[in-house]
């Protein structure tokens, strides 16, 4: 046998050999998507039937730069640094939408994600909404805008505008794992026993003291941001904080908050503080000063439907301004119940 044809036969065999590797390899490829060896766990995560909406992950941080994701990240981004980009030092005189320094963060804590702190997972779902205050149906748009103008003491965002579709968008994408109602497991505010008194300012401002000054300040002030608009713990009354129409100013709900949130890493399984405490330190804050909000009077056109702890008049029933702002409570619970027929639970 000549070199020659040696080297023939060995390229010859050399050749067989691979096409019966790709041929293998090819078999196995085969075999392994036929029984689903290379589906993606993504898709199980993605699973909003198969995800528990308060385990699931809300990091922006690892989406990506798609047009959609974009608008996610910058809500995200309006929502924790609201001062920034709207709020009255963010230097473009056209962008400014909020009175004070206060971030959408500073209420819906954990970029809305923490349960019972005004949580926003499944939250778009439940609109549109009757809400008593206007009485009438309302939209996701009109329903931040409340808050533009009350806790941000401001004015609303244009609703078709850039920054109201980029709040809109990342509440879409909080709740993407929510059922179709948008009933979650910590959505608003967890419900207290509230006592059948009126507020004790006096043990109020000595827990305040105790329990809030180190983070808040002893003149409620809070701390604010080194080289940005905006608060590490925000000011609680004052010029630069939420204004008399927003919904915190109510004793009750405030107490609600404060219960299952505060101090600094409280929660609803772990509070620190009881249902009285947080009563007196919600009647302390909130007789403090703070910005009025115009025209008040025009909120709640049914007054029946106004919560017997807001502290601004008219009322639909006989009690005093100081009552509705410090209690007791009970007594006008019991009154709408047998003058209107109305159960009366904050």
């Amino acid at each position: 046998m000549t070199i020659k044809n040696s080297n023939k036969g060995r390229i010859r065999r050399q050749f067989i050999i691979l096409i019966s590797f790709l041929v293998l390899l090819l078999i196995i490829f085969y075999l392994l998507f036929s029984y689903g060896a290379f589906e993606s766990d993504y898709e199980d995560i993605e699973d909003k039937e198969k995800i528990d909406p308060l385990a699931a992950d809300y990091e922006t941080y690892y989406l990506d730069n798609s047009p959609e994701n974009k608008q996610i990240k910058y809500g995200f981004e309006l929502f924790t640094n609201t001062a920034k980009y709207l709020g009255p030092s963010n230097g473009k005189e056209e962008m400014i939408y909020s009175g004070n320094n206060l971030a959408c963060n500073n209420c819906h804590l954990n970029a809305g994600t923490k349960p019972y702190s005004g949580m926003l997972i499944g939250v778009i779902k439940r609109f549109p909404q009757f809400r008593g205050r206007e009485n009438k149906i309302g939209t996701i748009e009109d329903r931040i805008n409340g808050c533009m103008e009350r806790s941000m003491n401001g004015k609303e965002l244009p609703p078709n505008g850039k920054e109201m579709k980029a709040f809109v968008a990342y509440m879409n994408w909080l709740s993407r794992h929510a059922p179709e109602d948008g009933k979650v497991e910590g959505m608003g505010y967890a419900r207290i026993e509230i006592p059948d008194r009126a507020v004790d300012l006096e043990k109020g401002e000595k827990l305040f003291l105790k329990k809030c000054a180190s983070c808040h300040g002893q003149d409620g002030q809070g701390i604010p941001l080194k080289y940005n608009p905006g608060y590490l713990y925000p000011p609680l009354w004052g010029e630069d904080t939420y204004n008399n129409g927003a919904g915190m100013t109510r004793v009750i709900t405030a107490a609600e908050f404060i219960k299952t949130n505060m101090p600094y890493g409280a929660s609803f399984n772990d509070p620190e503080l009881t249902d009285e405490e947080s009563y007196d330190l919600a009647g302390y804050i909130n007789q403090k000063e703070r910005p009025v909000k115009s025209n008040p009077e025009f909120d709640f056109p049914d007054l029946k439907k106004k919560p017997v702890s807001t502290p601004y008049p008219p009322y639909a029933d006989p009690f005093p301004v100081s009552q509705h702002q410090l209690g007791p409570f009970q007594p006008i619970m019991d009154y709408y119940q047998k003058e209107y027929g109305i159960t009366k639970i904050k």
